[in-house]
């Protein structure tokens, strides 16, 4: 289901699944796979990425979840508690990462390209879509958090209220991407990218803690008080 190969300083992770659909074996393999790079040392980065040229991913493994019995997706009840934990990983994981997003990425595939640092997208074809409201869903609020963090507030409206499909160079004017890239060229501008950025990667204490502070418990985005009152008062934010 995942690959992890590793070009110089950067760790590459490709879904190998056909659409990459999420199940509970898949996070643990996403998971295991992480850990592997985090165990690493020196600069590092990660690239995250699918063998599958139609799809980043697609969302919900919707078969498994309506299965009964033994399958290969593992434990139902488990999925919700550590898909979401998932989730919080990539997004405060301690070195650059980078979604190339070579395909559709709906719903749950969506949200692990948004938990990644920089996003690349195909610019021929594929959406990014949150597609929840389209077959009767509400939206999580922790995953309303991430699009909020992670978005533009115009698109982000309508991103969760409008179910807006983004692609190619409008994913990168509205916010969704940093950069569009034909196939052809899309791996390899991610791997440029991430390279330059594996610096940053060498300190995971440092990298880690200060995407916490953007990202964990009492974000710094989401502080009661102005910037002013806690740049005069720097003491009591430690």
């Amino acid at each position: 289901m995942i690959k992890l190969d590793r070009q110089g300083e950067v760790f590459i992770l490709n879904m190998d699944d056909g659409e990459n659909r999420w199940n509970t074996t898949f996070v643990r393999e996403f998971s295991a796979a992480l850990d592997e790079a985090e165990a690493s040392t020196g600069p590092a980065a990660l690239v995250t990425s699918s063998t599958t040229e139609k799809f980043f991913s697609n969302g919900l493994d919707l078969e498994w979840r309506a299965s009964k019995g033994e399958h290969r997706g593992g434990d139902r009840e488990a999925f919700g508690k550590e898909f979401m934990a998932l989730m919080g990983r990539i997004i405060t994981f301690p070195m650059p990462t980078l979604a190339a997003v070579n395909g559709h990425a709906f719903g749950a595939g969506f949200m692990c390209a948004l938990c990644h640092d920089i996003r690349f997208v195909r610019s021929d074809r594929g959406f990014m879509c949150a597609n929840e409201v389209e077959i009767g869903m509400v939206i999580p609020k922790p995953e309303l958090a991430l699009f909020r963090h992670k978005l533009p507030m115009n698109t982000f409206f309508e991103t969760v209220q409008l179910a807006k499909r983004w692609s190619g160079n409008d994913a990168v004017t509205a916010g969704v991407a940093q950069k569009s890239e034909p196939l052809e060229t899309l791996l390899e501008a991610s791997i440029k990218r991430a390279s330059e950025l594996a610096r940053l990667g060498a300190n995971r204490e440092v990298y880690g803690k200060t995407k916490q502070a953007i990202y964990g418990e009492n974000a710094a985005i989401n502080q009661p008080h102005g910037p002013a009152y806690m740049l005069t008062n720097p003491a009591a934010f430690h």
